[in-house]
Protein backbone atom coordinates (compact mmCIF):
# COMPACT_ATOMS: atom_id res chain seq x y z
CA UNK A 1 0.00 0.00 0.00
CA UNK A 2 1.24 3.66 -0.17
CA UNK A 3 2.63 5.40 2.03
CA UNK A 4 0.85 9.15 3.37
CA UNK A 5 3.94 11.21 1.48
CA UNK A 6 3.77 8.82 -1.77
CA UNK A 7 2.51 11.38 -3.68
CA UNK A 8 5.75 12.64 -5.41
CA UNK A 9 6.05 9.02 -6.46
CA UNK A 10 2.94 9.52 -8.61
CA UNK A 11 3.70 13.10 -9.86
CA UNK A 12 6.89 11.63 -10.89
CA UNK A 13 5.61 8.49 -12.62
CA UNK A 14 3.06 10.63 -14.07
CA UNK A 15 5.51 13.45 -15.19
CA UNK A 16 5.92 12.86 -18.58
CA UNK A 17 3.67 12.80 -21.82
CA UNK A 18 5.03 9.18 -22.62
CA UNK A 19 3.50 8.15 -19.26
CA UNK A 20 -0.07 10.05 -19.36
CA UNK A 21 -0.51 10.63 -23.24
CA UNK A 22 -3.23 7.37 -22.88
CA UNK A 23 -4.61 8.62 -19.60
CA UNK A 24 -7.98 10.66 -19.24
CA UNK A 25 -6.29 14.51 -19.64
CA UNK A 26 -3.44 13.09 -21.96
CA UNK A 27 -1.03 15.70 -19.75
CA UNK A 28 1.60 15.48 -17.30
CA UNK A 29 0.42 15.58 -13.66
CA UNK A 30 0.63 18.29 -11.25
CA UNK A 31 1.73 17.61 -7.53
CA UNK A 32 -1.77 18.58 -6.48
CA UNK A 33 -3.23 15.99 -9.00
CA UNK A 34 -1.27 13.35 -7.55
CA UNK A 35 -1.86 14.28 -3.86
CA UNK A 36 -5.56 13.86 -5.03
CA UNK A 37 -5.24 10.48 -6.48
CA UNK A 38 -4.10 9.28 -3.38
CA UNK A 39 -6.07 10.52 -1.15
CA UNK A 40 -8.79 9.00 -3.12
CA UNK A 41 -6.44 5.97 -3.12
CA UNK A 42 -6.34 5.27 0.33
CA UNK A 43 -10.59 6.25 0.46
CA UNK A 44 -11.13 3.38 -2.08
CA UNK A 45 -9.23 0.58 -0.01
CA UNK A 46 -11.31 1.84 2.78
CA UNK A 47 -14.54 2.09 0.89
CA UNK A 48 -13.93 -1.12 -1.47
CA UNK A 49 -11.10 -3.31 -0.12
CA UNK A 50 -8.84 -2.22 -2.92
CA UNK A 51 -7.74 0.12 -4.84
CA UNK A 52 -4.67 0.91 -7.23
CA UNK A 53 -1.42 0.15 -5.30
CA UNK A 54 2.29 0.86 -5.38
CA UNK A 55 4.61 -1.45 -7.46
CA UNK A 56 7.80 -2.09 -6.76
CA UNK A 57 10.90 -4.52 -7.86
CA UNK A 58 11.13 -7.68 -5.95
CA UNK A 59 14.82 -7.66 -6.87
CA UNK A 60 15.76 -4.10 -5.26
CA UNK A 61 12.71 -2.20 -4.14
CA UNK A 62 13.04 0.43 -6.90
CA UNK A 63 9.37 2.29 -7.81
CA UNK A 64 7.82 0.71 -10.85
CA UNK A 65 4.69 1.95 -11.05
CA UNK A 66 0.45 1.33 -9.56
CA UNK A 67 -1.63 -1.70 -10.50
CA UNK A 68 -5.19 -2.71 -8.84
CA UNK A 69 -8.68 -2.23 -8.82
CA UNK A 70 -11.21 0.40 -9.34
CA UNK A 71 -14.47 0.66 -9.53
CA UNK A 72 -16.15 2.22 -12.25
CA UNK A 73 -19.28 3.23 -13.90
CA UNK A 74 -22.84 4.88 -13.27
CA UNK A 75 -25.20 2.70 -12.29
CA UNK A 76 -23.68 -0.62 -13.36
CA UNK A 77 -20.69 -0.51 -11.39
CA UNK A 78 -17.74 -2.73 -12.53
CA UNK A 79 -13.90 -2.87 -10.94
CA UNK A 80 -11.83 -2.04 -13.56
CA UNK A 81 -8.40 -3.39 -13.36
CA UNK A 82 -5.84 -0.22 -14.46
CA UNK A 83 -1.83 0.12 -14.46
CA UNK A 84 0.90 2.46 -15.03
CA UNK A 85 4.63 2.08 -15.26
CA UNK A 86 7.43 4.04 -15.16
CA UNK A 87 8.92 4.45 -18.84
CA UNK A 88 12.04 3.14 -18.39
CA UNK A 89 10.27 -0.38 -16.91
CA UNK A 90 8.15 -0.94 -20.37
CA UNK A 91 8.71 -4.05 -22.37
CA UNK A 92 10.09 -5.49 -19.79
CA UNK A 93 6.91 -7.90 -19.22
CA UNK A 94 6.21 -6.29 -15.95
CA UNK A 95 2.80 -4.99 -17.29
CA UNK A 96 1.57 -8.86 -18.14
CA UNK A 97 2.99 -10.34 -14.76
CA UNK A 98 1.16 -7.35 -12.79
CA UNK A 99 -2.00 -8.04 -14.64
CA UNK A 100 -1.78 -11.68 -14.35
CA UNK A 101 -1.01 -11.82 -10.99
CA UNK A 102 -4.04 -9.11 -9.77
CA UNK A 103 -6.41 -11.15 -12.06
CA UNK A 104 -5.34 -14.33 -9.74
CA UNK A 105 -5.77 -12.03 -6.63
CA UNK A 106 -9.02 -10.40 -7.74
CA UNK A 107 -10.92 -13.68 -8.20
CA UNK A 108 -9.14 -15.62 -5.10
CA UNK A 109 -10.28 -12.77 -2.90
CA UNK A 110 -13.81 -12.97 -4.49
CA UNK A 111 -14.51 -9.08 -5.00
CA UNK A 112 -16.76 -10.26 -7.93
CA UNK A 113 -17.19 -12.48 -11.09
CA UNK A 114 -15.88 -10.61 -13.45
CA UNK A 115 -13.92 -7.55 -13.85
CA UNK A 116 -13.18 -4.91 -17.27
CA UNK A 117 -10.31 -2.68 -18.44
CA UNK A 118 -10.14 -0.28 -20.86
CA UNK A 119 -7.47 1.24 -23.17
CA UNK A 120 -7.26 3.88 -25.16
CA UNK A 121 -7.79 3.19 -29.09
CA UNK A 122 -3.81 3.54 -29.93
CA UNK A 123 -2.60 1.93 -26.62
CA UNK A 124 -1.73 -1.47 -28.60
CA UNK A 125 0.58 -2.36 -26.01
CA UNK A 126 -1.59 -2.60 -23.07
CA UNK A 127 -4.59 -4.42 -25.71
CA UNK A 128 -2.46 -6.80 -25.91
CA UNK A 129 -1.12 -7.40 -22.52
CA UNK A 130 -5.06 -7.38 -21.61
CA UNK A 131 -6.25 -10.44 -24.40
CA UNK A 132 -2.40 -12.22 -23.25
CA UNK A 133 -3.67 -12.43 -19.87
CA UNK A 134 -7.49 -13.81 -20.88
CA UNK A 135 -9.55 -10.94 -21.51
CA UNK A 136 -12.01 -10.56 -24.20
CA UNK A 137 -13.39 -7.79 -26.40
CA UNK A 138 -17.08 -6.45 -25.18
CA UNK A 139 -18.74 -3.34 -26.25
CA UNK A 140 -16.54 -0.10 -26.19
CA UNK A 141 -16.84 2.43 -23.23
CA UNK A 142 -16.53 5.99 -24.95
CA UNK A 143 -13.98 8.63 -22.41
CA UNK A 144 -13.70 11.84 -23.05
CA UNK A 145 -15.43 11.58 -26.32
CA UNK A 146 -13.32 8.23 -28.06
CA UNK A 147 -14.59 4.96 -28.22
CA UNK A 148 -12.29 3.07 -25.69
CA UNK A 149 -11.37 -0.52 -26.41
CA UNK A 150 -12.48 -2.48 -23.71
CA UNK A 151 -12.24 -5.98 -22.03
CA UNK A 152 -13.81 -8.50 -19.85
CA UNK A 153 -12.44 -10.98 -17.39
CA UNK A 154 -14.88 -13.90 -15.55
CA UNK A 155 -13.60 -15.86 -13.12
CA UNK A 156 -12.73 -19.36 -13.61
CA UNK A 157 -12.30 -18.29 -18.05
CA UNK A 158 -9.72 -17.51 -19.50
CA UNK A 159 -9.45 -17.03 -23.44
CA UNK A 160 -5.58 -17.21 -24.01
Amino acid sequence: MWEPDDAGLIQELHSTIETTRYLSGAAPWSQEKAEERLRNWFGEQAREGTTKYKILSREDGRFIGRAGFSLFGGDRQDFELGYSLRHREWGQGYATEIANGLADWFFGQNFAPQFIAFTHPDNTASQHVLTKIGMRSRMPIIIDGLSCPTFELTAGIRSA
